[in-house]
């Protein structure tokens, strides 16, 4: 029997593009499981589902929740077609108010990199405009513990926020695709995906490579000002070892993690880190930095970097990873832990809107 009091819980997507970067995916798997769960959740508690994005994306979560269009009026103080039990905003760098019809408002806090990146003015500037977005929070939610402590050490006055680890995408599932004209030694080649910004601390891998002539190193990323300073570095070291490849679709993308010889990620900054556990998904060693959320995700299945000192360092973790007897059958266990389904299951539970576990 429906409960005859409707609830009514709106996802604030922002203005997305594209799904093929770490906010957007993070958007996108969460939706799909709400969608998949919304005729149950609609039959058994009268729970209804509204999608706020750009026109292209309606109907793309299919039949079973609402779409409505993403305005700039949103950006002001404005009203919900319904009245909203949860307004949930899925990153912080939103620029869209919750409405004023709303009774409980939620947002997705993925990392506070500006505070360590930032300086001056920029640090200045920044710090305002999230500040004045997470004030009108009720909750917040935080994609891994390193996040939540670094929401309390540097906003002491935010609301409460809740652990809620990402999920990742199992991409063995997906069909594969060889990128066309690929023309690298299969299962011979280490692997890099990322956006390539500064952070990502892309230059190590080219430093090491510079230092391993033999070994293939492919960087993988969208087309973007940041890869093409890659690009141009590379060129300028004459290196023969270090290719770029840009825009892969996900099954392409599915077809580089199986067939590298190891993944390597020398991020240092990462609210959660999706591309490790990709990697692991498919059983490969991975070598991540020793920094922000990586270790807390990646646990014993990873190699660390503790340092860039040199490119001969930056080597041997690589040498020590791939040399791991038990790798392959630790890191898919480790990636199993993060499970797009047990995430929405938590938001949907007490750990987020508050409104007890999923029904039986």
């Amino acid at each position: 029997m429906t409960p005859a009091q409707p609830f009514h819980i709106a996802l604030q997507f922002g203005h997305i593009r594209h799904f093929n970067e770490g906010l957007a995916e993070f958007s996108r798997q969460l939706a799909m499981q709400f969608a998949r769960l919304a005729p149950q959740l609609k039959a058994e508690r009268n729970w209804h589902f509204h999608f706020i994005l750009p026109a292209q994306w309606h109907g793309l979560f299919g039949p079973d929740v609402q779409y409505h269009e993403l305005s700039d009026s949103m950006r002001l103080r404005h009203r919900f077609p319904v009245d909203l039990d949860v307004w949930h905003g899925l990153h912080q760098h939103m620029r869209y108010r919750p409405p004023v019809n709303s009774r409980r408002n939620i947002i997705t806090v993925h990392d506070l990199n500006h505070v360590y990146a930032k300086k001056g003015l920029s640090l200045w500037w920044q710090n305002m405009r999230l500040t004045r977005h997470l004030r009108r929070a009720h909750q917040l939610v935080a994609i891994s513990q390193f996040v939540a402590d670094d929401i309390r050490k540097h906003l002491p006055w935010a609301p409460p926020a809740t652990v809620i680890h990402n999920g990742v995408a199992d991409l063995t599932l997906v069909p594969q695709e060889k990128p066309p004209g690929f023309s690298l030694t299969e299962g011979d080649y280490l692997l890099h995906i990322s956006r390539m910004s500064p952070s990502k601390n892309v230059g190590s891998l080219i430093e090491m490579a510079a230092v391993w002539p033999e070994q293939d190193l492919l960087l993988v990323g969208p087309s973007s000002p940041e890869v093409q300073k890659h690009q141009e570095h590379v060129a300028r070291l004459g290196l023969r070892n270090v290719h770029f490849l840009l825009d892969v679709t996900e099954a392409q993308k599915a077809w580089l993690y199986a067939h590298c010889k190891a993944f390597l990620f020398p991020s240092l900054l990462e609210g959660f880190g999706l591309p490790p556990i990709e990697a692991m998904y498919f059983g490969k060693p991975v070598v991540v930095a020793r920094a922000t959320s990586l270790p807390e995700v990646c646990g014993d299945a990873a190699e660390y970097w503790d340092n860039f000192s040199n490119g001969h360092e930056t080597k041997q973790a690589v040498i020590n990873a791939m040399g791991r007897a038990y790798g392959a059958t630790r890191n898919r266990q480790t990636a199993l832990r993060f499970d797009w389904s047990k995430t929405a299951e938590l938001y949907v539970g007490a750990g987020a809107y508050g409104l007890g576990g999923m029904p039986a």
